[in-house]
């Protein structure tokens, strides 16, 4: 009997940075965020982060890209408008380019204490933002798509270091220029069991492996396997495959690119099943190389292309992905998103654009007025399109 096919369907969760316009420094403030959400008649379900100063969004399930620009649209939309407000705004980066962790406080709750207890010093510095898109299984329906999705998240590794690439934003920390074009990738991967993950040859032996580290503690005192926090991740409760790698894009336009072409990398990996072909799989030490050009480097670099054993500069790479994927997007009627990709090699990711701010406003000899304006625009762009 033949395997039936996962839905695929979409979506996705962002986390925002509560700004004070006067000071452009982050605002401890999302307790009274989920306070008025409560009082909605139609409520967001916001949720809060480890900082107070962050606040986290999430998408409906949505059946097609479309959908997935309507939610994010009106997220960020009715996030804003309480932010306005209160007197505050909101900006999407993966980092704050001069907040200090060390001035933040951190949410009640026994989850974050829990963190913060067995993380110590790595999760006080967790001043990040991320954005994370789902693309569903259907496993709970379906138990033998379990494997299909395994076999997806072995071959998609390759990819999410593209995606990465394409998706970044932090290039500051607290209040300097890092010369990375995602410096949240570096403060995310001193927690345990992040990174690029292993293969698995089965769902049974990616059961194994959590039950195994369950069973000796390592996911504290409630044992979830939330606690694996891999880039690309078969997800704790929802059927869904994860990819967590992202920074969050301060574009509306780039948050709906990055989930069209993770949805269509999954669908072209589906169809090369179908016909008993799948996309070679590289270890994870290889693709680790890729992550860390596109932590540096971002668009402007070059990844390693295993297959030819060669440096290709992105824009060539990137190309090659959109014919990779020209079978599959017309399907998922996302051709204009995914291509989406080419707007964003020409003008630069949200980490480019922060770094033309800040050269325009005087760069390191005028670095607190510099950093200042790149808060500016962030919180601009954020709202663009709403």
């Amino acid at each position: 009997m033949a395997v039936p096919t996962p839905p695929l369907t979409l979506g996705i969760e962002e986390e925002y940075q509560i700004i004070d316009p006067k000071s452009r420094d982050l605002h401890a403030y999302i307790s009274e965020f989920l306070s008025q959400d409560e009082s909605r008649d139609k409520k967001l379900d916001l949720k809060p982060e480890f900082m107070q100063s962050q606040v986290e969004v999430g998408s409906h399930v949505c059946r097609n890209i479309r959908e997935v620009r309507q939610e994010v649209l009106r997220l960020r939309r009715a996030v804003c408008d309480m932010a306005d407000e209160n007197g505050l705004a909101i900006a999407a980066a993966s980092t704050h380019p001069f907040a200090k962790w060390e001035k933040q406080s951190v949410t009640e709750g026994v989850r974050y204490k829990e963190l913060l207890d067995d993380m110590q010093g790595v999760a006080r510095r967790l001043l990040i933002f991320g954005m994370h898109v789902h693309v569903g299984f259907g496993y709970k329906e379906e138990p033998e798509l379990k494997d299909v999705m395994i076999e997806v998240m072995n071959q998609a590794r390759y990819f999410v270091p593209h995606l990465l690439a394409l998706s970044t934003s932090s290039p500051f920390w607290q209040g300097e220029n890092t010369g990375l074009k995602s410096y949240r990738s570096v403060v995310f991967e001193t927690l345990p069991r992040t990174g690029i993950p292993h293969s698995f040859s089965s769902w049974n032996e990616y059961e194994s492996y959590a039950r195994v580290l369950g069973r000796v503690g390592a996911f504290g005192k409630k044992d979830t396997v939330a606690k694996i926090w891999w880039d690309i991740r078969p997800h704790p409760v929802f059927d869904t495959l994860e990819f967590r790698i992202a920074d969050i894009c301060t574009s509306a336009d780039d948050a709906v690119c990055i989930a069209a072409l993770f949805q269509a990398i999954c669908a072209k990996l589906i169809k090369l099943r179908r016909n008993n072909m799948s996309w070679r799989q590289y270890r994870n030490i290889f693709i680790t190389e890729n992550k860390w050009r596109a932590v540096r480097y971002g668009i402007n670099g070059d990844l390693i292309d295993f297959g030819q054993q060669e440096s290709i500069p992105f824009h060539f790479l990137m190309e090659e992905l959109l014919l990779i994927l020209d079978d599959v997007i017309d399907e998922l009627d996302s051709r204009a998103e995914v291509e989406h990709v080419r707007t964003i090699l020409r003008r630069g990711t949200s980490a480019d654009r922060q770094l033309k701010v800040y050269r325009q406003h005087g760069g390191d000899e005028n670095r607190h007025e510099a950093l200042q304006a790149v808060v500016d625009f962030l919180v601009e762009e954020t709202k663009q399109g709403l």
